[in-house]
């Protein structure tokens, strides 16, 4: 039963949406429902606001099979639906009374949605557990537990669960927070500002909670006592409970050993760092909802970023933004290469990545003296035996001894191809084994660069 005005205005959302798929006069949303809204609903009658007396008889009668129809099929119930004119309501009926507000700084972003969160090898368990328990909460896998390190998609995947049941079941009621929100309500409340059985009733009346940064409760005993409490009444209930951390449960740190069993005792599931091509694909994801052409990138600067910037999905936020940034309002450009890439980037590569630049050179140019040539010989095109192999454990040793990317070490080599890259570096790697003249020579090479 949907009975606060938020709730009230989710379901008539949801009821709208699903009409202009049945319906399609306009003048039924343009002129019929303008500045409509559910004014009250009790699971045995809905009483909708409306904008004239014509529009409440026009509805009643041309539209009221269509009506019908849609509100069983969002909210599972067969109520009787009555139009009145919105003035009406007003004066003869009192307002709805909205429970005490909880969480205001609580945000859902509607733009988080299971659809464009991207799914690799290292976060696809995490995303189908949150698909099934969106579909089904409160069936099975409860509580879920959701662990990674930051930036790794765990509120993606908690505000698409909500946005997932507010569209499909607005009939639920979904509360998420994150765990210093929670904190600072406790506080509120054992601070006089608010009631205390008047916010766990609030908490325990949810169908679905989601909790996100759990780990944020550390050592907070009398918060932790309270929202054990809560915890242990809706699991008893059957209501689905969701839970972010950075750590799995086990590993909590001022957490009783109650709590820690209780999260572990539904589902736990790993988000790890993601893959280069799942660095890619997000990044290609993000460019396609930019202002970009994806048209407008050189493959090689997708591959070069996902490489560089793939400790989390922030970092690739950071770097696209700036990139967005350089080429629209820096240095307008239609087509982003590898050049472009590195100069908006450069600000992002931190005091390591200075360094690596100047080392990198530095290889390069140790390799070309200890074979006795220049560092253009090396860096360039010439298939020359004795050329070839120089370049091969350049390259070989910059991997090796600064982990550059292989896009950006192709970029430093004239433009060469990852592939190409790793091809030359794996040759090395398999020589050394049983080439000592090889393995000799690279030796000597790493002892004068280490010197």
């Amino acid at each position: 039963m949907a009975e606060t005005i938020t709730e009230l205005q989710n379901l008539w959302s949801a009821i709208t949406k699903r009409l202009r798929d049945e319906v399609e006069d306009v003048r039924f949303f343009d002129v019929f429902l303008s500045e409509s809204y559910i004014h009250s609903f009790d699971n045995r009658e809905m009483v909708v606001a409306v904008n004239s007396g014509l529009a409440a008889m026009i509805l009643s009668t041309k539209y009221m099979s269509v009506f019908q129809d849609t509100v069983k099929a969002v909210t599972g119930l067969n109520p009787k639906i009555k139009f009145d004119v919105a003035e009406n309501l007003k004066t003869n009926t009192p307002p709805i009374e909205e429970k005490p507000v909880y969480f205001k700084n609580s945000v859902v972003n509607p733009s988080l949605t299971f659809d464009n969160f991207v799914a690799g090898p290292s976060n696809i368990e995490a995303k189908q557990a949150a698909m099934y328990i969106a579909a089904s909460p409160g069936a099975s896998f409860n509580p879920l537990f959701i662990y990674s390190n930051p930036g790794l998609g765990k509120t993606h995947l908690m505000q698409a669960i909500v946005n997932f049941i507010r569209e499909k079941n607005p009939g639920k009621k979904v509360l998420y927070f994150e765990s210093g929100d929670f904190l600072q309500e406790f506080v509120d409340i054992t601070s006089g500002t608010k009631n205390l059985n008047a916010f766990k009733k609030y908490i325990q009346s949810q169908d679905v909670l989601l909790v996100d940064d759990i780990q944020m409760l550390s050592t907070k005993e009398k918060t932790l006592d309270f929202f054990f409490d809560c915890f242990n009444k809706l699991m008893l209930s059957g209501k689905q409970i969701v839970i972010t951390s950075d750590k799995a449960p086990s590993e909590l740190k001022g957490f009783e050993e109650r709590l820690k069993t209780r999260f572990a005792s539904g589902l736990i599931v790993v988000i790890g760092q993601p893959e280069v091509p799942t660095c890619v694909a997000i990044l290609r994801s993000k460019i396609e909802n930019s202002l970009l052409d994806i048209n407008s990138f050189d493959p090689k600067v997708l591959d070069f970023i996902g490489e560089k910037f793939s400790k989390n999905v922030r970092e690739i936020d950071s770097a696209l933004n700036r990139l967005i940034w350089y080429v629209t309002s820096y240095r307008p450009t239609k087509y982003i290469d590898m050049t472009i890439a590195m100069e908006a980037l450069q600000n992002l590569i931190d005091i390591k990545d200075t360094k690596q630049k100047l080392s990198e050179q530095k290889i390069i140019n140790v390799v070309a003296d200890y074979y006795k040539k220049t560092p253009s010989q090396i860096t360039g095109s010439s298939r020359e035996s004795d050329i070839t192999l120089a370049r091969h454990i350049a390259m070989y040793l910059i991997r090796k001894m600064l982990d550059v990317p292989f896009t950006k070490i192709g970029f430093i080599f004239g433009g060469k191809d990852h592939s190409t890259v790793m091809s030359g570096v794996n040759k090395v790697e398999k020589s050394l084994k049983t080439n000592e003249s090889l393995k000799t020579a690279v030796g000597e090479i790493e002892s004068q660069l280490k010197s």
